[in-house]
């Protein structure tokens, strides 16, 4: 596991890291989607999975924008179209951040809290350098040294 989960006044956030953005990108996923369940994404292993493309735009070259607009496509399949993502593979190009993704029908996802939007406040996906350190801020975050990416993300809960 590469992310954590820690209280903000009224809402949760979720922090990650990983080695290259695309893996930062797929730990926050399925952070924000564990979160949500009673239990983890691997006890969903037995459920039948359908897999699917998704794709949404980074506009600009705003990634921290890319990241919301992700997010809030995942929290739309979940919840509108009955698709829980459980795995992903991330890719980002220019324009693009596609998803080759897992899913289950999201009434067999046993959930204990929604997310109800993602928020900008706080947001942060940055890259770090070799040799720079990332403060955890909480005790519960580690801190973390680079090379590597570390993504900030605050859900509306």
């Amino acid at each position: 596991m590469s992310w954590w989960i820690f209280p903000t006044t009224a809402d949760v956030g979720i922090r990650s890291f990983s080695n290259t953005l695309e893996s930062v990108l797929r730990e926050t996923t399925l952070g924000m989607q564990e979160y949500q369940l009673l239990g983890t994404i691997s006890e969903l292993n037995s459920v039948a999975r359908h897999t699917s493309a998704w794709a949404v735009p980074i506009i600009g070259n705003d990634l921290e924008r890319g990241l919301v607009r992700w997010l809030e496509e995942v929290l739309y399949r979940g919840y509108g179209e009955g698709q829980w993502l459980v795995d992903v593979s991330i890719s980002v190009s220019d324009d693009y951040i596609s998803g080759h993704v897992s899913w289950i029908d999201s009434d067999l996802a046993d959930r204990e809290i929604e997310v109800k939007a993602i928020t900008m406040h706080e947001l942060i996906l940055e890259e770090v350098r070799d040799g720079e350190t990332v403060s955890g801020k909480i005790p519960d975050v580690p801190d973390f040294e680079g090379p590597g990416w570390t993504s900030q993300v605050i859900l509306d809960i």
